[in-house]
This record gives structure tokens, C-alpha cells and sequence, in this order.
């Protein structure tokens, strides 16, 4: 018997981890695709009229297991690799894509479904099971179902090759970064550089069996180099090396796999009537159309390009007094460091000591209790994937609510960056409220033998963020499992993240958890202070670089065909030139590594991580008005959590703060 097939029989059916091998994977996603595929027939072959109940409910709650297993697989394929679990997942997911298109393309069903959705007025439907309803015939119409055969098996055939190539495209990403590091022997070229940070470079040394330092393209070990080594030749080594990532005409390079990638998503576009990839996927967001992204996107650089300008200015001056006339890009993070320091005496490494991790936990977790009511307490007896890993039993008010993995430090199988995700939906279903099984990764500094893990400000802040995306899946309390948690529309899914980051800069809130790891001293007032004044510090370059990466995804998905004549390089130069404010490296590009939009859901969704900033803006306004840790507003943010994608999310917005965002608030929070 494969254990991953049946019910765990774990506390709360959780992932059991611990007795999945390897080789139970293929097996398991064989059966329960059968499984899946036998609830499917039951429902086209039901005798009976169809129904709302017999056939877009029945199919909601179709291959539960199927999904389990599918999250447990493609979370650890990001949070804990190997070249085995990558070599499955190559096999598994045309496997996966076939029967989705399998499911997607069946017209007894679709025929089904179709009846259902032209007799919907003579049902007494409510909001939740209108919007299921209606999600599930588009899904079908924007799958293919309305193609004939032969544009059926070419939608198939896209649908698989896009699978394959961008699961592709993450592993080159991942290979390339894991390929490269620098070993440094010379203790002069660590100038600059915390005592902390280089612990941590000679730990990395050690791991590997050498001497000295070692240095590598994960983030944790990248960022803190750039920011502090005043050896400005080896920052210039380090930001080559990290913008030739999977753009080196190497084994891992990525510039065919993004041409590939997008003439695929141009061809499925056409396939199903749409002009561009764009215009197909924005018909399913908020924003509904790439005009309406571009003048969104071009109104903010308008206003921010001037503040950007300004700031470079400003770095400009600094570095000109160290003798350097042509300023470059691997260049900024140490003089924004430079100038952060002189203007509010503040930098990452003194502060740090203030935010150990267990702290910085603690804090958002009575965050979480402040306003909803949850507490957290750890398990020891819930499998996890990784000994590094911690499991919470959450509650609301006594009452089990959640499972939440968290999973802090970088490992050699796990993909840089930070993510929340979900191992297990919520869902109601005969009378029982399944709840959800939640986790958060992150790639933090380890402790060492004689420090815990102390975190950055930047890090306080990632933390608070992925733990916005956790509350949105923990509060999680919809009917069906499709319309739960963030299961909303791409560019509302980031509202609850930057919601919650805007608590890090409030001072009665700091105060209760910013103490020194060895003497427990309160942060001081004045760096209080300074943390708030430094809020907005480099708002202008960081806007100007979000709006570059928004318009470059956004001009990849309308333009795909330019790069038949054009080098990925010479269309990332040209789309991102507006934005640009330093020069360009004919050696590197960011592209070939952009995962979010290749890999990840972002492709012409980037956009959404500004435009979700225009609603946490407006929305902590509102809190801002009437008190941080206001009851009723809470209450009411609450009900936004718990309905995941059952209404329309300007709709929810709407009930929550009773009017639309407004782009003032975003601009206002910015630049004052």
C-alpha cells in the first residue's frame, strides 16, 4: 500500500513526511489520477438531470487527494530538492498537465456544466455558489472547452510544454546560483564587512572544507556583501557573477527556454481568442485589461522617476568623494547603506541585535492574537520535512484553526527568496470545516555557535510579510476548496502581506518586541525614530525598480513576438530603459532569472505587487485613523481574510473600507 494514496493518519491527516520515500511519489500520483479521473465519470455518467449539487459541487470536491499530494510535492520541490525529486517532477508534471487537460477538455462534462450554467437562474444559488458557479464555466471556456478537436489536442500539447519548460527554467536558476561562489583568503578584502556577516562567510568555508571565506549567490551571503565590502572590485565580481545567472550561453542558460516560453504563451493566447498572453490573463484580475496596467504603471513613474533621480544624485555625491566618477550598479547598495548611515546613524548590523528571529516571531504571532484572537503552540509529534522546520497548532479562541510549517534557514535543496504556501486547503463539507495546513519558507542568516539567528530589518519585515500571506490562509472560511484562502485574484493575493508590514514602523508595536538579544534593552527611541524617518528611504529607486520589473513582464507578454528578431537582452534593455538609472552590463541581464514570471504565477502579474500597494496603503490608513489595534476594524478585515476569492475583491475591498482604494494614499504613505 502507498502511503501517500489513503487518508494520513497523522495528527489533523498532515503531510507524514517522515515515512514518504522518494520512489512512493510516481506511484501515488498514478493512482490517485485514476481515482480523480473515476470521480469525473461518475459525475458525467449520473444519470440524473444535472445539477448545481451533482455537477459544479461534485467537481469542486473531486481529487482532494490528488491535491494534497501534488502540494507535498511541488512545496518540497522548492523548499527541499534533489537531483531525485527534480528527475520526478520532469516525469510527473506532463503526467499532471495531461489530466487537467484531460478534465478541462471533456466535453460530457463541459456539456454538463454548460446546462447547469444556462439554467442558473431557476437555482436558489448564494453569493459563494454563484461565484463557483461562474469561475468553474470560465475555467472550462478558458481552457479550451469551446475549441474544436484539433485546437483541443494543440492546447494540450502547449499546456504540457509550458509545464516542462518552466519547471526547466527554476531548476537552471537554481543550478546556475548554486554553481558559483568566491573563495576569499585574503582577510583585507572582508573590509567593511560586520563581524557577524564574515562568521558566517567562514562557516560557509568550513561546510565546504576550506580556508578562509566563502561567498555565494544566495541571498542571505550576496546582499550583506554588496552592502558592506568596501573591496569595490570584488563587489563588481559578485554583481557580474549574480547577473550572469543562467545567461551565460552555459548549460543552465535560460535566453531560448524565455523565447520558447513566450511564443508558447503567445500561441495559447491565440488559440483561445485573445489578442496576448496579456490580455488572456488579465480578463481573470482586478485590472482587467494591459491598458489599464500601463497607464497604472507609467502614472506612477512619472511621479516616482523625479524622487529616483533625486536619490542617485545624492549617492552620486558620496561616491564622487571616494574618487569614483562613473558610478555603476553593483555600487548602490554600499553608498545607500553610506548615506542611510549619515542621515539617520543607522545601519542593518547594529540593529540586528534587536531582532533575533525567535523574537521577531513571537511578535507576529502576537499580532496574530491581538487582533484575531489566535494563539500558536509548537508540536513535536507532526512530521516535517526537515529538522530545521517547526510545526504550530493554531487557534482561534480555544478552537483548532490551523497547522503552520515555518521553515527559516537557506539549505543547498532550497530555492532562494521567501514564500508562504499551503500543504492542505480549507473547505466545509458535510458539516465539517476541514481546515488548512499553511507554511512559510524563508532563507534568514542561521545562528552560529555563539549568536541566534539575528535578522535584518529588511528580514523583520519578509517575515511580517509571508506571514500576511499565512493569516490569509489560516483564517481561510469559505465553502469550496477553489474559492479559499488565496485562492483570490492575482493582484489582491499581496494586499494581506504588505498589510502587515506596515506594523513593523509603528513605535508602540516595536516597542513590544525590538529588544537586545543578550541585555533585553528596548530598541531605543531615537532609532525608533530613525527607523520611521528611514521608512521611505530609497522609495524613489526601490518604485523605479518595482515599475522596471512590472513594465519589462508586461511588455514580455504583449510584444513576444519582438524576440523573434531581437536578443532577450536587447528587448530587457529596451523595455526597461524608463526605469533604468544606472548603466546597462552587455554581460548580464536579470531576465534569464526572473523565475517570478517564468516559473512562479506572476507572467503579466508583476504589476500586482504595486497595485496591492495601493490597497494595503489605503487599507492601513484606515486603521491608522481609528487605532492600530481597533476591535471593529479588525473584525472587519477579518471577514476580508476569511472570504478568499467567494466575491469580487474590489467588492470585499469595498465592504471592509466602504470605497475604492485611492493611489493618494500609496503616493502620500511614499513621499509624503
Amino acid at each position: 500500500m502507498n502511503i501517500l494514496t489513503e487518508k494520513f493518519n497523522t495528527p489533523y491527516h498532515s503531510a507524514p513526511f517522515t515515512s514518504i520515500k522518494n520512489e512512493d511519489y510516481l506511484p501515488a500520483f498514478k493512482e490517485l489520477i485514476q481515482k480523480s479521473e473515476e470521480e469525473i465519470n461518475a459525475i458525467v455518467n449520473n444519470p440524473e438531470a444535472p445539477t448545481f449539487e451533482n455537477v459544479i459541487e461534485a467537481l469542486a470536491y473531486s481529487g482532494e487527494q490528488l491535491d494534497v499530494v501534488s502540494n507535498i510535492f511541488f512545496n518540497l520541490n522548492s523548499a527541499e530538492t534533489s537531483d531525485e525529486i527534480q528527475q520526478i517532477a520532469q516525469e510527473v508534471s506532463p503526467i499532471l498537465t495531461e489530466y487537467s487537460s484531460k478534465i478541462s477538455q471533456n466535453e460530457a462534462l463541459f456539456s454538463k456544466i454548460k446546462k447547469v450554467y444556462d439554467e442558473k437562474e431557476k437555482y436558489n444559488l448564494n453569493g459563494e455558489q454563484k461565484m463557483l458557479l461562474n469561475e468553474t464555466y470560465k475555467g472550462f471556456v478558458r481552457s479550451g472547452a469551446l475549441l474544436n478537436e484539433e485546437d483541443k489536442e494543440k492546447l494540450k500539447k502547449i499546456s504540457m510544454d509550458l509545464s516542462l519548460k518552466s519547471l526547466q527554467f527554476g531548476q537552471n536558476v537554481l543550478a546556475s546560483t548554486n554553481a558559483y561562489f568566491k573563495h576569499i583568503t585574503q582577510k583585507e578584502d572582508m573590509a567593511g564587512i560586520p563581524e557577524a556577516i564574515i562568521d558566517q562567510y567562514a562557516e560557509e568555508a568550513k561546510e565546504r572544507n576550506l580556508e578562509g571565506w566563502v561567498v555565494t549567490l544566495q541571498y542571505p551571503s550576496y546582499i550583506p556583501f554588496m552592502t558592506y565590502a568596501e573591496n569595490r572590485e570584488l563587489r563588481k565580481e559578485l554583481a557580474l557573477a549574480n547577473g550572469k545567472k543562467s545567461f551565460d550561453g552555459g548549460e543552465f542558460d535560460n535566453q531560448n527556454m524565455i523565447k520558447e516560453l513566450l511564443s508558447l504563451k503567445q500561441q495559447k493566447a491565440e488559440l483561445l481568442g485573445y489578442q496576448d498572453y496579456a490580455d488572456f490573463v488579465l480578463e481573470e484580475r482586478m485590472a482587467k485589461s494591459p491598458v489599464k496596467v500601463f497607464d497604472f504603471l507609467n502614472e506612477l513613474l512619472t511621479k516616482a522617476k523625479p524622487y529616483a533621480d533625486k536619490e542617485i544624485e545624492e549617492l552620486k555625491l558620496l561616491a564622487k568623494a571616494d574618487g569614483i566618477e562613473d558610478m555603476q550598479g553593483y555600487d548602490h547598495a554600499f553608498y545607500a547603506e553610506k548615506l542611510r548611515k549619515q542621515k539617520f546613524d543607522l545601519n542593518d548590523e547594529e540593529l540586528k541585535p534587536y531582532f533575533p528571529l525567535n523574537q521577531v516571531q513571537d511578535a507576529v504571532f502576537g499580532l496574530a492574537g491581538k487582533l484575531f484572537g489566535l494563539t500558536f503552540e509548537e508540536r513535536n509529534d507532526i512530521p516535517k520535512y526537515h529538522e530545521e522546520v517547526k510545526v504550530y497548532e493554531v487557534k482561534e479562541n480555544g478552537t483548532y484553526k490551523s497547522l503552520l510549517y515555518v521553515d527559516y534557514f537557506p539549505r543547498k535543496g532550497k530555492r532562494a527568496g521567501a514564500w508562504m504556501t499551503s500543504y492542505k486547503n480549507q473547505y466545509q463539507q458535510n458539516g465539517e470545516n476541514s481546515r488548512p495546513h499553511i507554511s512559510i519558507v524563508c532563507n534568514f542568516s542561521k545562528p552560529t555557535k555563539d549568536t541566534p539567528s539575528l535578522l535584518t530589518f529588511q528580514e523583520v519585515t519578509t517575515l511580517f510579510h509571508e506571514f500576511g500571506h499565512a493569516l490569509h490562509g489560516m483564517m481561510a472560511n469559505t465553502q469550496y476548496p477553489s474559492l479559499s484562502g488565496t485562492s483570490v485574484k492575482w493582484d489582491f493575493v499581496e494586499l494581506p502581506s504588505q498589510f502587515l508590514e506596515n506594523f513593523c514602523y509603528e513605535p508602540e508595536f516595536l516597542k513590544t518586541f525590538a529588544k537586545h538579544y543578550k541585555t533585553g534593552e528596548v530598541l531605543p527611541d531615537e532609532k525608533i525614530e530613525k527607523i520611521e524617518q528611514s521608512k521611505n528611504f530609497m522609495e524613489g529607486y526601490q518604485t523605479l525598480r518595482q515599475i522596471g520589473f512590472g513594465l519589462l513582464d508586461m511588455n514580455y507578454h504583449t510584444k513576444a513576438g519582438e524576440l523573434e528578431h531581437e536578443t532577450v537582452k536587447e528587448f530587457e534593455d529596451k523595455y526597461t530603459k524608463a526605469t533604468t538609472l544606472y548603466p546597462t552590463n552587455p554581460e548580464t541581464a536579470m531576465s534569464p532569472s526572473f523565475s517570478h514570471i517564468f516559473q512562479g504565477g506572476y507572467s503579466a502579474g508583476y504589476y500586482s505587487y504595486k497595485w496591492a500597494e495601493v490597497l494595503d496603503a489605503d487599507a492601513f490608513q484606515y486603521f491608522k485613523e481609528n487605532g492600530i489595534f481597533n476591535p471593529e476594524i479588525a473584525a472587519q478585515y477579518k471577514v476580508l481574510l476569511s472570504s478568499g476569492g467567494t466575491k469580487d475583491p474590489m467588492e470585499l475591498y469595498k465592504d471592509f473600507r466602504g470605497s475604492e482604494p485611492k493611489v493618494e494614499s500609496l503616493l502620500k504613505r511614499a513621499f509624503g
